[in-house]
């Protein structure tokens, strides 16, 4: 179900829809845009495998879906897509689960060839978004580096006031977008997403990694990324990882009292 918005509420918040019927809308010098397509074709999976120098997909990629949050005044973009966060998954290259049904779960198109199980195939990527500038947009200082004019991070002891965006705000404009999802043969599930909330006071999201494979493991990794309207020309960003797993037999038995932080 598509999120409809509030005409009051926008104009109340001094926000907008975009325009050309577009997902999102423009509120306090930021421009939000959701995109949701259909998976990839069979041609764009084959050209996504030879760009990537792999024959390793999730099954389904939605590799033109994708969030944007876009500071207008300083050209600042940060955006989720499905082809970074498999990029990431390729990188880390973590060793594959070790269950005895894997190999036949990933290569039941090719029964009769012999399979080496040598790669992740949960698909568990690092990915925390992507970030660039428009070069037509100059560097501000504090919030851009100078040398590469390009997003900086600093470490800092504020955190994400997770009870206060759990208060009564209006909700100006909410989406969920899949990046890619594989079900493991019917034997648990690899999860990739992405959901923005945004308020009059700010905007926040949340990307999440999620797996089970069934009787084994659970992994979860998350990003959340928290800003604060304080004007067109000053944004404040918290962004805050959390990365957990445990075994099916430790939370069986009570080794792991807290696993998911939702």
């Amino acid at each position: 179900m598509e999120w409809e918005s509030d005409e009051r509420e926008l104009k109340a918040a001094g926000a907008e829809p975009l325009p050309d019927g577009r997902s999102g809308l423009r509120i306090h010098g930021w421009e939000i845009e959701s995109r949701k397509r259909s998976i990839l074709t069979s041609l764009q999976l084959q050209q996504w495998e030879e760009e990537l120098q792999t024959s390793h997909l999730p099954e389904m990629v939605f590799g033109d879906n994708s969030l944007v949050l876009k500071h207008v005044n300083t050209g600042t973009k940060i955006h989720f897509n499905a082809l970074d966060a498999v990029v990431g998954w390729k990188h880390e290259a973590l060793p594959p689960v070790e269950v005895p049904a894997a190999a036949k779960w990933k290569f039941r198109s090719k029964p009769l060839q012999q399979v080496v199980l040598d790669y992740d195939y949960t698909f568990t990527t690092p990915y925390n978004g992507s970030e660039t500038v428009e070069r037509n947009a100059e560097c501000v200082r504090g919030l851009l580096n100078e040398s590469s004019c390009s997003l900086h991070w600093e470490d800092c002891i504020d955190k994400i006031d997770l009870v206060a965006l759990a208060s009564k705000e209006p909700i100006l404009f909410y989406d969920e977008i899949i990046l890619y999802e594989d079900e493991l043969a019917d034997n648990g599930i690899s999860l990739l997403t992405v959901k923005v909330r945004v308020m009059p006071s700010g905007w926040f999201l949340l990307l999440r990694f999620w797996l089970r494979v069934d009787g084994v493991l659970m992994r979860l990794r998350d990003t959340r990324l928290h800003c604060l309207f304080e004007g067109h020309m000053k944004s404040v960003i918290l962004r805050e990882s959390c990365w957990r797993e445990a075994t099916f037999q430790a939370l069986s038995s009570g080794e792991v009292i807290h696993l998911l932080l939702l």
